[in-house]
């Protein structure tokens, strides 16, 4: 498998939607295939919730990550897909993916150091929004002399991503390739959200999420991760992969005792996001997943209203009909409100 490291793009200031202005913005990213002379082939690739940069090859470690940067991480999560004669070909394109503003690889994010104190940002990292995660790519884009991208793919989390950023500046591209995601929010994934949220901030060790020179709120994180992870993949997935899964001890335990292998697989999902994943980059993902709306971000009154300016682009809407976070009605309703123009 072939090596790839990370590379880090920083610009002076960002304006966030809720117009503060924060610097300065470094973002972790990584490339494959080469920009062609006329900077037209390009794929700009966003990715999933708890994801990285480290779409595809192997990358052993990420300067300034530490011990988060572990073997879960290493190999590209699409590494089956891009390469060449892969579906995303590098013998063709430029791929670029970056870790997101407010995250935990490489990126500046909570847990990344203010610049004025010396120390974490931690609680004091302003709330973020689609928008500006979208929005801090773009200088990366125009630091490469990228003015018009060949596609924008997004699966989940970073199909919501694509939808914003195509719709927003409908003139960046043509081609949109969205992943089992949807335009707006469920009242289930909502719900989820605020478990999640309340699961962290109701952690002894989450302080305000002022917590770097202590424990770090791991069973908050995990309880997070546990409410999650169900709607991620299908049950039946679940029970097969939990069929051989049994540890008898866990500490998160003072009077029930764990009585089954889905228990124990459920809870070791839990564990294993809190070896790789901080927890305040975690909240501040969820926070911004649970506000997202696509006519309120893009300030339209209506869908027919917003894709009047997106005729030109051409979509592929893909569905996972097992996938209880996204359901495939939220695609079909995607579809529907793009056909209304």
């Amino acid at each position: 498998m072939k090596t790839v490291e990370t590379k880090f793009f920083t610009c002076d200031k960002l304006v966030l939607r809720s117009g503060v202005e924060f610097g300065p913005v470094t973002l972790a990213y990584e490339t494959y295939g080469t920009l062609n002379s006329r900077r037209d082939n390009v794929i700009l690739l966003f990715h999933a919730l708890t994801g990285s940069q480290h779409a595809a090859g192997f990358n052993a470690a990420v300067p300034g990550v530490g011990e988060r940067w572990n073997a879960e991480c290493q190999t590209g999560w699409w590494s089956d897909y891009i390469g060449p004669g892969k579906a995303l070909d590098t013998g063709r394109f430029f791929v670029i993916c970056a870790n997101y503003f407010g995250g935990c690889y490489g990126s500046t994010g909570p847990s990344s150091i203010d610049p004025e104190t010396g120390k974490p940002y931690g609680g004091s990292f302003p709330r973020i929004h689609f928008s500006d995660i979208v929005d801090s790519q773009l200088p990366l884009l125009a630091h490469f002399g990228i003015e018009k991208l060949h596609a924008v793919i997004g699966a989940s989390l970073g199909g919501m991503l694509t939808a914003n950023l195509v719709s927003r500046y409908p003139q960046i591209t043509d081609r949109v390739i969205a992943i089992a995601c949807g335009i707006e929010p469920t009242t289930l994934i909502r719900a989820h959200n605020i478990e999640q949220i309340l699961a962290i901030e109701n952690d002894p060790n989450f302080r305000n999420g002022n917590y770097y020179d202590g424990e770090p709120p791991a069973r908050g994180l995990a309880l997070a991760r546990m409410i999650s992870h169900k709607t991620y993949v299908s049950l039946d997935f679940i029970e097969a992969r939990a069929h051989n899964r049994w540890e008898q001890e866990y500490d998160e335990f003072s009077w029930y005792k764990v009585c089954s292998p889905l228990e124990s697989y459920i809870l070791h999902q839990g564990r294993k996001l809190v070896r790789r994943f901080d927890a305040n980059s975690y909240l501040h993902l969820i926070a911004a997943w649970s506000d997202y709306h696509l006519l309120r971000d893009c300030g339209a009154p209506d869908y027919m209203t917003l894709f009047q300016h997106c005729k030109h682009q051409r979509y592929t809407i893909f569905t996972i009909d097992d996938d209880y976070c996204f359901y495939p009605e939220e695609q079909e309703y995607y579809r529907k409100r793009l056909e209304d123009n």
